[in-house]
């Protein structure tokens, strides 16, 4: 080009042992969907959230020096003050300290029932996928008759059975038909991918099928299941606080969020606080375990990677 100088203009040298390096650093599933969920707002606005309910659980009922059972008839429903921080109920609990007691039976109740939900779940899908044919077609009709029963029937026969509504009950109680749904969704997952090539290569090479369901199929599927607990944790929670406040979960001197909910509920009118701070507690967690599945499924999700 004429009027440019040629010492404008500079040789760029190719060096051949960068011809094979990458141009992003390598980065496995898992890094790279914890990536993606760091780029969430939301979703990590949740995750602190919900570490701070499980901080408050665990320190909270020690915080403001009353027993979540002491009973003082001289400080009977108190508004919030300096001295009991949420104020007291009709036997003159501090409040404060009863509702840290009761999430620490929420939060309980939601995770070891996804827990218990995940692992009979993904084993029982798993098995019905991978055997298929009169296999699956009789334990997906099981399935389908213990969905179609009510778990508020059942809370209620183990009650009468067992004689108790302790904690453990109602976890059983929970679960009992609970891990239906995640079978059915592990099954429908993994009916996508049993005739990948790698699975017909372990079954040409005799893996047996109980490690080719544990370390092959489940695994594959772990990204969706990993979604549905926390969508399911608010689940379990939701269910217990409804039998609690219809008066079928835990009972005295033990609570729970519901408890506490169906107790203040009688004298709403007149003290909105005793009702307020279990209700927003509930409120926090299942929004927060929502908002956290919803950033997970996006995060988890590879045909999001860019």
């Amino acid at each position: 080009m004429e009027g440019i100088s040629r010492d404008k203009f500079k040789k760029v040298q190719l060096d051949a042992s960068e011809s094979e390096q990458m141009a992003r650093p390598r980065m496995g599933y898992w890094q790279d969907a914890w990536r993606r969920l760091k780029t969430n707002k939301i979703a990590m606005l949740s995750i602190v959230i919900l570490l701070a309910l499980v901080i408050m659980t665990i320190i909270g009922p020690n915080l403001n020096g009353y027993s979540y059972k002491e009973v003082d008839p001289s400080k009977v429903n108190m508004k919030p003050n300096s001295e009991h921080w949420f104020g007291t109920d009709e036997l003159g609990r501090d409040v404060f300290s009863r509702v840290w007691q009761a999430g620490r039976v929420s939060i309980v109740i939601g995770i070891i029932g996804a827990i218990i939900d995940t692992v009979i779940g993904c084993i029982y899908g798993g098995i019905a996928a991978y055997f298929g044919g009169k296999v699956d077609n009789i334990m997906m009709r099981i399935v389908e008759i213990l969905i179609s029963i009510p778990y508020l029937m059942v809370v209620i026969l183990i009650s009468i059975v067992t004689e108790t509504r302790s904690l453990g009950t109602l976890i059983v109680s929970l679960t009992l038909t609970g891990w239906c749904g995640m079978a059915r969704l592990v099954r429908g997952q993994m009916l996508q991918i049993k005739q990948q090539e790698y699975i017909m290569a372990a079954e040409a090479l005799g893996v047996r099928p109980w490690k080719i369901i544990t370390k092959h199929l489940i695994p594959n599927v772990l990204g969706i299941v990993i979604v549905a607990i926390t969508f399911d944790i608010p689940g379990y929670i939701f269910a217990e606080t409804f039998l609690s406040y219809i008066g079928l979960g835990v009972q005295p001197p033990n609570t729970s969020w519901g408890a506490l909910a169906s107790a203040a509920q009688q004298n709403f009118i007149f003290y909105p606080h005793q009702l307020f701070f279990p209700s927003i507690m509930i409120a926090l967690t299942m929004l927060s375990f929502t908002l956290l599945g919803d950033g997970l499924r996006d995060a988890l999700d590879p045909r999001l990677r860019q």
